[in-house]
């Protein structure tokens, strides 16, 4: 049976939607604006509000010790880290950590995501074990090492005892103090470039892998000319977040040495919470996290100019 033209139009004119749906008929833009506002108000007030209000405190004197009122500095405070050898001390320590740790958990976290990636039959072990250093809390983490490198009854020492070699006395010398450090730190963090680097090898194709076996290119050609390149973006992402939270070093160096000896493997994260909580300097502190937060920015910054790059 089929409907006259004229009673389709008449049905079709009679239908009028409410004019209160107007409302919801939203262009791309306005629906993407009114989507993302939450999430803005959510960081405006989460990130922008602490960080306006961290520079704002940095431009003025404010110990709780003295018990004056907030006095307007201007830079005084910044002038003053200028000439002070502690701070430039705890951020060389903070940089040579940074150099030091970052690539060496990157090679330890990509050996980790090779073997893991192996087909073996039961992947589950192997993939739990990197779990657990990353799961980890960093307190936890430099207490256990602080055991391990102890003088008189560390493992380390005695591993060395029984090679035939002489034991250190790890946190008395600031180099092996530092290196000790360095050593924990590539140990927790290598699990969590592993977990990543694992995620990248998952999205590469195995035929990609077949296709150069049949080409006849070995092992070692295929890991660099399809795993590597194929690996860039999860190794450049495990990059970013690794460098950030090498730059804010607390937990391992505080609860292994306390800075020592001395401020030879004190840390700027360290200096600043000796400053605000100790000290109670909430201006001079505000303003050596201010300088924290720019050099995390700068090393974003330029790990996100290397991937606009390559594209």
């Amino acid at each position: 049976m089929s409907i006259a033209p004229s009673e389709v139009a008449r049905e079709s004119s009679e239908w009028r939607p409410a004019p209160w749906t107007r409302w919801f008929d939203l262009g791309d833009r306005s629906l993407a604006v009114l989507l993302l506002l939450p999430t803005a108000i959510l960081l405006s007030v989460v990130i922008v509000y602490p960080v306006g209000r961290l520079v704002y405190t940095s431009f003025f004197n404010l110990s709780l010790t003295s018990g004056l009122p907030a006095e307007f500095a201007g830079l005084d405070n910044y002038r003053m880290m200028m000439d002070d050898p502690v701070f430039w001390e705890t951020t060389w320590n903070t940089i040579l950590i940074t150099l030091l740790t970052v690539p060496g958990a990157l090679l330890v976290g990509l050996a980790l995501a090779l073997m893991a990636n192996l087909p073996f039959k039961r992947q589950w072990p192997v993939r739990l074990s990197l779990l657990i250093p990353w799961a980890l809390p960093l307190s936890f983490a430099g207490l256990i090492f602080a055991w391990f490198f102890h003088s008189e009854y560390g493992v380390v020492n005695d591993v060395l005892n029984r090679l035939g070699f002489e034991g250190i006395i790890w946190f008395n010398s600031p180099n092996w103090a530092f290196a000790a450090i360095c050593l924990t730190i590539v140990w927790k963090t290598s699990s969590f470039m592993a977990l990543i680097i694992l995620a990248g090898l998952q999205t590469i194709p195995r035929s990609l892998y077949e296709a150069a076996d049949v080409d006849g290119a070995g092992r070692l050609r295929q890991f660099f000319e399809i795993t590597l390149p194929l690996l860039k973006p999860s190794i450049v992402v495990a990059l970013i977040f690794r460098t950030i939270t090498a730059l804010q070093t607390f937990d391992i160096p505080y609860m292994m040495t306390g800075g020592g000896p001395g401020t030879s493997t004190a840390t700027l994260a360290m200096y600043i919470h000796q400053n605000t909580v100790s000290f109670l300097d909430l201006g001079y502190g505000s303003a050596l996290a201010v300088v924290m937060f720019a050099l995390s920015m700068a090393v974003t910054a330029v790990y996100l100019r290397m991937i606009r790059t390559k594209r």
